[in-house]
C-alpha cells in the first residue's frame, strides 16, 4: 500500500524533527562505549552512521520537495 503524499510528508517531518535527533544520540552513545579510535576511523563511523539510516526511509522521502501530486 502506497503512502498518500500528505502522510508521506508528515511522516518525513516527524522523522527528521523527532527520529533523526534520537538517532543521533544513540549513535554518539554507542560510540562511546568503545575506546576513542583514531579520528580518520571516528569520522569514518559516523558518516556511515549518517548515510545508514536514510536507507530503509527512502521511500518515505522520495518526491517530498516536489509538488503535490494530488493537487
Amino acid at each position: 500500500m502506497a503512502l498518500r503524499y500528505k502522510t508521506r510528508k508528515r511522516l518525513s517531518l516527524l522523522i527528521l524533527i523527532v527520529g533523526l535527533p534520537l538517532y543521533i544520540i544513540v549513535a554518539v552513545n554507542i560510540v562511546a562505549l568503545f575506546e576513542r579510535p583514531s579520528v580518520l576511523v571516528e569520522l569514518l563511523v559516523y558518516v556511515g552512521l549518517g548515510v545508514l539510516w536514510a536507507f530503509p526511509l527512502k521511500a518515505v522521502f522520495k518526491g517530498i520537495g516536489q509538488a503535490d501530486p494530488d493537487a
